[in-house]
């Protein structure tokens, strides 16, 4: 099975930038397709965004779009999401997680059903002062 840890969160000011990594390791990370989730205290897992396993296609949620970009490099075994124009309210643990639908990538609503993912790595705390 492929392991999958989430990095680089950390605390930043309102409007800063930040880039979280997910890295694989221990299986077939090319072939899954690659969604990114948040949580925050009191809250239900949320799907921000997902790419497809050859990182050709993405989609967003729109609290994220235009602000967050996904990409992967499959020779290094990581995705990446850019985070810029962070905002107070995107405060959360952030995971990462394989879709197991397919190559492709779900729609935005599906991104609901977290039963569609698997081998959530351990979150990374990302915290937007005001």
């Amino acid at each position: 099975d492929v392991q999958l840890q989430a990095s680089g969160g950390g605390l930043v000011q309102a409007g800063g930038s930040l880039r979280l990594s997910c890295a694989g390791s221990g299986g077939p990370f090319d072939d899954y397709p690659i969604g990114w989730f948040r949580q925050a205290p009191g809250k239900e897992r949320e799907g921000l965004g997902c790419i497809s396993s050859s990182g050709g296609n993405t989609i967003y949620q729109d609290s994220v779009k235009g602000r967050f970009t996904i990409s992967r490099d499959n020779a290094k075994n990581t995705v990446y999401m850019q985070m810029n124009s962070l905002k107070p309210e995107d405060t959360a643990v952030y995971y990462c997680a394989a879709f197991l639908g397919g190559p492709g990538i779900p729609t935005t609503q599906a991104m609901g059903d977290l039963g569609m993912f698997d081998y959530w790595g351990q979150g990374t705390l990302v915290t937007v002062s005001s």
